[in-house]
């Protein structure tokens, strides 16, 4: 008898084989880098945008090349430290359908197998069976359309930053001078 928290892991198999169980894995990581972007964004990045304003503001120069140059470098740091997670996210969104795939493809394996065995007159079985292959299609395609969503979330949000951080940035120094003369 398995303990009480292990039942749902015993119905997945049950319902679906061992590729459903690898696509939970596969959604729990998934989600689990969603959920740490989200912080990610909303603490870290925050202030490290703000910090990198400051930083930018205090400097002396602000319109030489080099100036310019160094700018375009702090952003893309940043940038790049929000979109760091991006390429796992795109491979696990495109591992859950092929899972998925790959759970219907053995459980009708099985089917056929058990037909095979048990004669062709056992309809009822067949229906269980196919019922059962394409569960993990099912949750493969439902979880890769939930990280698409995020995903496609996650880059809006970059290119917005990415975009603002250089308009503030030039705001910051348009406002500064403003203030000295």
């Amino acid at each position: 008898m398995l303990p009480l928290w292990l039942e749902p892991l015993e119905w997945l198999v049950e319902a679906g084989g061992t590729i459903l169980v690898v696509i939970a894995l596969v959604a729990a990581l998934l989600f689990s880098l969603a959920l740490e972007r989200g912080l990610f964004f909303h603490i870290t990045y925050l202030r490290a945008r703000q910090r990198l304003i400051t930083r930018w503001v205090a400097r002396p120069d602000h319109l030489s090349w080099s100036a310019l140059t160094l700018r375009e470098v702090w952003t893309r740091e940043l940038i790049t430290r929000l979109r760091r997670p991006l390429p796992w996210l795109k491979l696990l969104v495109t591992l859950c359908p092929l899972l998925g795939l790959l759970g219907t493809v053995t459980g009708m394996i099985a089917v056929f197998d058990s037909l095979a065995m048990a004669g062709t007159g056992q309809a009822r079985a067949m229906a269980d069976g196919v019922a059962r292959a394409t569960l993990p299609t099912l949750a493969g395609m439902a979880v890769a359309v939930v990280g698409l969503l995020f995903t496609s979330r996650l880059e809006q949000v970059i290119r917005r930053e990415d975009q603002w951080l250089h308009d503030r940035m030039a705001e910051a120094v348009e406002d500064t001078h403003a203030q000295t003369s």
